[in-house]
């Protein structure tokens, strides 16, 4: 769990569905998810709490050593609450950034959640989904969150990295506008929601 400390803490989030502009605009909405450690005997989770959120209202997050995965049981804003359960592994990227990849099944569908730390100030959730029958995994929504009163790292004066906000190197474009990432992870995030990064970054100036 030592290497998801960096979870602990206030999170500004912001989250899109998929679909046409029209429905991502619809479908958008904010929250703020505070997270920190939750002790109960020999029980050690990060506790989840989430302030508007639309999908989830809490959840905890544990290492099963016997397994070797992580486990994270959501509970749901559906009325009435559900609870679902969801198990992976933690694995690095190539700029040794946290992933967490955790699945579930149901008898139709494998829903899956991807969460990308950050530099430790931003992090990234994908959530996608595959039918049984189906090889490919479709994303559903995604989800940037930045720590609270840690919008963007302290670093020289320069070009900042739209992502996490340390110092930009590496271009990317969007509708003709040039911006800057730090690394092949804040790329790859930007490159996946451009807008959502867009506005959030906006929003912190």
């Amino acid at each position: 769990m030592q290497a998801l400390q960096s979870l602990v803490g206030t999170w500004k989030a912001t989250g899109t569905p998929e679909g046409t502009r029209e429905q991502r605009q619809a479908g958008f909405w904010t929250e703020t998810v505070a997270v920190g450690w939750k002790f109960a005997g020999d029980d050690v989770c990060l506790a989840f709490a989430h302030d508007g959120g639309k999908l989830v209202k809490s959840g905890e997050l544990r290492y099963r050593p016997a397994k070797a995965v992580y486990e994270l049981t959501v509970t749901t804003t559906d009325t009435p609450p559900e609870t679902h359960t969801y198990a992976g592994p933690l694995t690095l990227g190539q700029q040794k950034e946290p992933i967490l990849t955790l699945d579930r099944d149901t008898d139709a569908e494998t829903h899956r959640l991807v969460l990308t730390l950050l530099h430790g100030n931003r992090y990234v959730l994908r959530c996608e989904s595959k039918p049984k029958a189906a090889g490919v995994f479709a994303k559903r929504y995604q989800v940037g969150a930045t720590k609270e009163g840690e919008a963007f790292a302290a670093v020289p004066k320069g070009v900042e990295c739209v992502v996490s906000g340390g110092k930009g190197t590496i271009a990317v474009a969007h509708k003709g506008v040039t911006y800057y990432v730090c690394c092949s992870g804040c790329r790859d995030a930007f490159k996946d929601d451009p807008e959502a990064f867009i506005a959030a970054a906006k929003r912190s100036k």
